[in-house]
């Protein structure tokens, strides 16, 4: 018998609150310095986050695990939490703990853009990631042929065509975001009208463009930087991604971000630790290992991406995604996209 999404959520955050770990790195006999719940891919931000350790002389106890899981976590935890660092992979999970961070210091968030920070100064996003509709190369021969909204994709044209990951935690914030833009409405006919459309899903982004390099799909709804990824590994991958038209819920640029709790027992060392993600060295780093966006003047992104300041995104407010996600997750049960 299939369990929902949702049911898996609630499960998932219940074990962790009783103890158990998702995945622990780092740490030993003796109590960390400090303790970092990160929603960012160990194999992605592993070594970062080791550089820190290293230059700062800190214990450091890193937790990974998928973001919203983390975000239910530290509810469940409440002011008993070990944690005094969340590393979010998206802004919408740290929204959805706000009345649990503490406010950063100004100077730390006062270099990233207004877009990607908490207006009441609790969060900071770190990296900028852009929603695009990646294409097939050999079946496109000019981007301007792929379509500028999502709201195309549900034409005959396509059908049997497109990809996406339901699953994926950056697919969800783009349909709560969606939700936030057009309304529930509009967004449950979508969705719909994307499955009678026959469109493809897959568990992560990563096989979402890999299915389009293999020619299964022609378009997938993917954030940007997966594409770089895989062709680190395969240069030749027949794929590039499409920024759809700004003000289109498939042009959301969302953020990774921090934020610290403010029950932490080691706040000193938790403002190192966000200062070191906004620093140039880590900003660099982002943009050099992960393809995603620095949000700091004076970094230097991927040459092949459009600077950040065009990429006009959709109007919606990052934070409000987390209050979003459990009706967001019921909406794509009710679709049949989790079921």
């Amino acid at each position: 018998m299939r369990r929902s999404l949702l049911a898996v959520v609630a499960l998932v955050a219940l074990v962790v609150a009783a103890g158990v770990a998702l995945a622990t790195g780092g740490g030993g006999a003796d109590d960390p310095d400090l303790t970092i719940y990160s929603g960012r891919n160990e194999e992605l931000v592993g070594p970062l986050l080791d550089r820190f350790e290293r230059e700062s002389g800190l214990r450091v106890d890193v937790r990974y695990g998928d973001s919203a899981e983390l975000a239910a976590t530290l509810a469940e935890e409440g002011d008993g939490s070990p944690a005094d660092v969340f590393f979010s992979q998206d802004a919408g999970a740290l929204g959805a703990v706000e009345s649990q961070l503490a406010p950063l210091p100004a100077r730390l968030a006062q270099g990233v853009p207004a877009r990607f920070r908490d207006p009441a100064g609790r969060w900071a996003g770190v990296s900028g990631r852009a929603r695009v509709i990646a294409y097939s190369t050999r079946v496109f021969d000019r981007e301007s042929e792929v379509p500028d909204s999502v709201f195309e994709l549900t034409k005959p044209r396509w059908r049997g065509k497109v990809g996406l990951p339901p699953t994926n935690a950056s697919f969800q914030a783009f349909i709560s975001a969606m939700r936030l833009s057009v309304g529930d409405d509009r967004t449950r006919r979508w969705l719909e009208a994307m499955r009678r459309n026959d469109v493809k899903t897959y568990e992560n982004n990563i096989q979402t463009v890999e299915a389009i390099g293999r020619g299964e799909i022609e378009l997938g709804l993917v954030n940007h930087y997966y594409l770089y990824e895989l062709k680190r590994e395969t240069p030749g991958l027949a794929v590039a991604n499409h920024f759809p038209r700004g003000g289109d819920p498939g042009s959301l640029v969302n953020a990774a971000g921090v934020g610290i709790l403010r029950t932490s027992e080691h706040a000193a060392s938790a403002r190192r630790f966000a200062a070191f993600l906004l620093s140039p060295t880590a900003q660099q780093f982002f943009a050099d290992q992960t393809s995603e966006y620095p949000l700091i003047e004076g970094v230097q992104r991927r040459g092949e991406l459009p600077p950040l300041s065009r990429v006009e995104g959709l109007d919606v407010t990052l934070g409000r995604l987390g209050g979003q996600l459990r009706s967001t997750l019921r909406l794509l049960d009710e679709t049949g996209y989790t079921a």
